[in-house]
């Protein structure tokens, strides 16, 4: 256990410094080819245009550092312990066919995705009605992500089994199919809607990661919890350069991606429910967009000034470090109390 220990800080710390080194390199490129946020004024969104016009031009893609980072590693080690005598670095190696697979092919490919959409925003391609991928796209590719998924955890995994805190293990057969794909899909939803100021989405998806790693070391799933701990160190390097005022941000290449990551990290610990209160302020954005949404449609009236909730609360004025770091306590307190219901139940 003293060696996992070990090996999951050194890597963290290393994906760490070396996503620090690589974030001026991507920042170059950034600027230099002018992949700039667009700040769309087209009068549907006017509080939004009017609260975000200063950072028209500010580059995004900066996902790309932190799913970038997480491949480097795990391929660097992964053949350098297939092709390097010794076992040091096989000891460092944490690709898994059982652990770390699934996410890491979630990661990638929905990270792909993501980087092709803010391409079109960033060009205001008009494929999709300008400004890259609507929410219906969004939507349609979260599904299938998730229906790729449930499927290997069905059929490759034989996994019919669904945890409830404090009741125990639940057969639910291929029910489990649809309740993945519902997982996957809120919480890539609510993560990519989180994403809006600076810091926001780096600072809830950290904490929502250190909570996972927590959660998969104590189960002794340790390639799992190592590759938490990449994830980890590169969130930290990103959030080093995009706390306010940002040098750039994460855009959708990482927000869909780690969104639909955790997602699977939950499924794969078995611990899904949890997300409830791990990622209290990711349920509490997409909700107030539900509610937004319903209530246009419904009453023809305006719940809040806009949304998402961090918006409504820039429009009536409060400073958006005050929201953010407000927005990363909640999310602290929520994370601790999941923990506690993670530990109770373990002893239960």
């Amino acid at each position: 256990m003293e060696f996992y220990i070990i090996k999951i800080l050194f890597l963290s710390t290393l994906a760490f410094v070396f996503a620090i080194l690589m974030a001026p390199i991507l920042t170059h490129y950034l600027y230099k080819y002018k992949l700039g946020k667009k700040i769309r004024n087209n009068g549907a969104t006017p509080i939004f245009s009017q609260l975000h016009a200063h950072k028209e031009g500010t580059p995004t893609m900066g996902g790309v550092l932190i799913w970038g980072t997480v491949l480097v590693f795990i391929i660097v080690f992964s053949i350098l312990s297939n092709f390097l005598p010794g076992d040091v670095f096989k000891y460092f190696n944490f690709l898994s066919r059982a652990e770390t697979l699934l996410p890491l092919g979630a990661l990638i490919i929905t990270a792909l995705i993501g980087l092709f959409d803010d391409w079109l925003d960033v060009r205001g391609k008009g494929v999709f009605g300008g400004g890259g991928l609507k929410l219906k796209h969004r939507l349609l590719i979260y599904t299938l992500i998730a229906l790729v998924g449930a499927l290997w955890f069905y059929f490759k995994l034989d996994w019919t089994v669904f945890h409830v805190p404090f009741l125990g293990n639940f057969e639910i057969g291929a029910w489990y199919i649809p309740l993945f794909i519902f997982i996957i899909v809120s919480t890539s939803f609510s993560v990519n809607e989180s994403d809006g100021l600076d810091g926001l989405a780096g600072g809830t998806l950290l904490i929502a990661f250190i909570a996972y790693a927590i959660i998969a070391f104590s189960m002794g799933r340790y390639e799992l919890a190592t590759f938490c701990g990449v994830i980890i160190g590169a969130l930290l390097s990103f959030l080093w350069f995009n706390i306010p005022p940002a040098r750039f941000y994460m855009g959708d290449t990482g927000s869909m991606s780690l969104g639909v990551t955790l997602g699977i990290i939950a499924m794969l610990t078995n611990n899904a429910l949890l997300l409830v209160f791990i990622g209290i302020i990711f349920l509490i954005e997409s909700t107030s967009v539900i509610f937004q949404m319903l209530s246009k449609k419904i009453r023809n009236k305006k719940i809040f000034l806009s949304s998402p909730i961090h918006h409504h609360f820039q429009a009536i004025g409060w400073p958006e470090s005050k929201i953010v770091m407000r927005f990363w306590v909640i999310s602290a307190i929520g994370t601790a109390v999941g923990l506690i219901i993670f530990l109770l139940d373990r002893n239960y």
